[in-house]
């Protein structure tokens, strides 16, 4: 099973519904939670050519972007290759 690392804030829907997609899946996850956290914050944009929003999900360190890309690999069944179910 690939690495999965998500960068999110407490009360952001886009990161809970994230969370929510790779849950269902049966996907273990590393979350960081930038709320307050400067440093993962600075990481996190860093690591996504510095993006700010979130969530910010990696895939065996390879930057997939947000939510709503994250759903998009799922649509055209990219996903699952990905994260090598």
């Amino acid at each position: 099973m690939a690495k999965v690392e998500i960068y999110t804030w407490q009360s952001c829907p886009f990161c809970i519904r994230a969370k929510a997609l790779l849950e269902q899946k049966g996907v273990r996850y590393q979350e960081y939670s930038i709320d307050g956290d400067n440093a993962a914050r600075k990481v996190m944009s860093e690591r996504s050519d510095g993006r700010t929003s979130v969530p910010q999900i990696f895939i065996d360190d390879k930057g997939i972007g947000g939510c709503d890309d994250l759903y998009a690999l799922e649509e055209v069944g990219d996903l699952d290759r990905l994260l090598m179910l």
